[in-house]
């Protein structure tokens, strides 16, 4: 049985997918790779393929029509035979070191009394061209090197959350609760890090760097740029969360808490694209957008809207959409987030 499964999906990643999936082979028969070529149109195919034909048992070629990013890693759960899942980004990858740290840390809790189901790791932003790089740590929210449950859980603070790259799922878990991400569509890793949680019972953090975020292509979907460009499919993306969490009794104080404050996060992050577009038709996209959650659920729609980011985006009139836009500049200067 395979301990962690990785899947990296790949959309014409020639010339970066090689850096990414050779940094996961150090793993060796413990792991599985599961490259998942989403029609690609240059020679990502035939580069999977070579490395399943050099790799075997190790590395699995999965070809299919193009379906968008979050497509991709719904083959990947499916196909997934390891205990553990993680996705990698093809033009990401993992800290040598912390990796082993991780294989070792996940050997050892599978022989404990008391199941895993997610593991939280800290995460690099690789930045290109910057001198600092940001590191993501979960200090003081989680404990580190203890097996907990939401109830143990610290608070969050603002701009430290779960993200895709931070994550390792139970395999099963994934397959369990449903999990289907929507088709040619973009941000749905804020899904990954979303609807699973409910099931996630017992958490561990390891403090260690494993995953490594590159930023600086011009096409990344996190380019301000291309996000405006693509605002309809993040304002989609934070409508399936909505219609996820709307009405949902999640009992579980801590873990409720944390989810409403995702949500905020996203509501935020969709209505500063929204802002920064400059134009009547995206002004009118985020009034909508605020008025869909309040009528899927009135009370969480109140918590979001007069909370502290939610009145940071709706401040009236021009003048106010400029403050809403400097504090959304100065938040970026801060993380670096992309």
């Amino acid at each position: 049985m395979k301990i962690l499964s990785f899947v990296v999906p790949c959309y014409n990643s020639q010339d970066y997918m090689k850096h990414c999936v050779d940094s996961l082979l150090i793993g060796g028969d413990d792991v599985e790779i599961i490259i998942v070529d989403d029609g690609s149109s240059d020679d990502t195919a035939s580069i999977a393929d070579e490395y399943e034909k050099n790799y075997p048992g190790i590395v699995r070629a999965v070809h299919k029509e193009n379906g968008g990013h979050g497509d991709a890693i719904n083959t990947g759960i499916a196909c997934a035979e390891g205990l553990y899942f993680k996705c990698v980004d093809s033009d990401d990858w993992v800290d040598a070191d912390a990796y082993m740290k991780v294989l070792s840390k996940l050997k050892e809790l599978l022989h404990g009394d008391t199941m895993l189901d997610m593991m939280v790791c800290n995460f690099v932003y690789e930045k290109k061209g910057a001198r600092h790089k940001k590191v993501m740590t979960y200090r003081f929210a989680l404990p580190a090197n203890e097996l907990i449950t939401w109830d143990k859980v610290g608070k969050f603070h603002k701009g430290q959350y779960l993200l895709m790259h931070s994550v390792i799922y139970r395999t099963n878990l994934l397959k369990d609760c449903g999990l289907d991400l929507p088709k040619h569509t973009f941000y749905c890793d804020n899904i990954f890090v979303f609807e699973p949680l409910p099931y996630v019972k017992t958490i561990y953090y390891l403090n260690v760097k494993f995953y490594r975020y590159f930023i600086g292509r011009d096409d990344q979907s996190v380019n301000e740029t291309v996000m405006i460009g693509r605002v309809d499919q993040q304002i989609r993306v934070n409508k399936i969360m909505i219609d996820y969490l709307a009405g949902k009794n999640i009992q579980n104080k801590k873990l409720r808490n944390y989810m409403i404050s995702y949500l905020e996060i996203m509501m935020t992050v969709s209505s500063i694209m929204l802002i920064r577009a400059d134009n009547e038709e995206a002004l009118e996209k985020k009034e909508d957008l605020w008025k869909y959650l309040a009528e899927k659920d009135m009370l969480l729609f109140m918590k979001i809207r007069y909370g502290l980011l939610g009145r940071a985006v709706n401040l009236p009139g021009r003048s106010g959409r400029r403050l809403s836009v400097a504090g959304y500049k100065l938040a970026h200067w801060f993380v670096g987030f992309n």
